[in-house]
């Protein structure tokens, strides 16, 4: 494993308590950083607790849809870690499998305001800090459903198409600062969001991946890890793909 330093950083993980984030909050910790993981699910959030061995961690409750919840979770953050450095947007839910025609109208807002709003306010909320010390990393988890689209799942589709927009907006208001803005495109991986969706909608996905395989949560993490480094000082606004060859732009 690289070596990436983050001593002395504060992260914010969203959806951290599990899957691609639990792997990144382990990276970050084993990297130096410190790190506020902010979820829903307590029971996830209790097990996470576990990474304290690692180093500064805290895991706060937080439903990143309603913009109140988040502003907590952050002045939360600011007191027990200090101000905050790195945010990687990852909470997310898939929503349920139906065409445009059949979709229910409740769970496509529910769906676009914890993928897309919800990254909308964490990054509305931290950005200030950032601007004011002039530093900061910002990783906003999209999909290869947001460049291509997948059929009946036109919510999560448009959602993490919305998230790339919002990241190329972001990266270009902000590149006068040493903020980093950028969003990662990864095909599935077996995390809990896989159990949202059909059978036949998993076999499609990965079908289409010409590595022929689900993408390891701990390489989405090493990714992650380096966009969220020092190193990572020129691009933004950009989009970083770990979709096996699924997509190459």
């Amino acid at each position: 494993m690289n070596a990436v330093d983050l001593s002395g950083r504060i992260a914010v993980v969203t959806g951290g308590a599990q899957g691609i984030g639990l792997a990144v909050a382990r990276r970050l910790l084993s990297s130096g950083a410190g790190v506020a993981i902010w979820d829903v699910d307590q029971a996830a959030m209790a097990k996470a607790a576990e990474l304290a061995s690692l180093g500064r961690v805290e895991a706060i409750l937080c439903d990143q849809s309603q913009i109140e919840a988040v502003d907590r979770a952050a002045t939360e953050t600011e007191r027990t870690l200090g101000p905050v450095d790195l945010l990687v947007n990852n909470a997310g839910i898939a929503g349920p499998a139906a065409t445009v025609v059949d979709y229910d109208p409740a769970a496509w807002r529910q769906i676009v305001d914890i993928d897309l709003n919800g990254v909308f306010y964490c990054c509305k909320r931290l950005v200030p800090g950032m601007i004011a010390r002039n530093y900061g990393r910002i990783v906003n988890i999209s999909s290869v459903a947001g460049k291509e689209g997948n059929p009946n799942a036109a919510a999560y589709s448009a959602a993490k198409a919305g998230v790339l927009a919002l990241t190329k907006s972001l990266g270009k208001e902000l590149a006068g600062h040493d903020i980093a803005v950028n969003a990662l495109t990864p095909s599935p991986a077996r995390t809990r969001i896989l159990e949202q969706l059909t059978e036949a909608q998993v076999a499609y996905m990965l079908g289409k991946v010409p590595r022929g395989r689900f993408v390891e949560v701990e390489e989405a993490a090493a990714m992650i890890v380096f966009m969220l480094s020092d190193e990572n000082s020129f691009t933004t606004g950009a989009t970083f793909d770990l979709s096996g060859g699924r997509t190459t732009y």
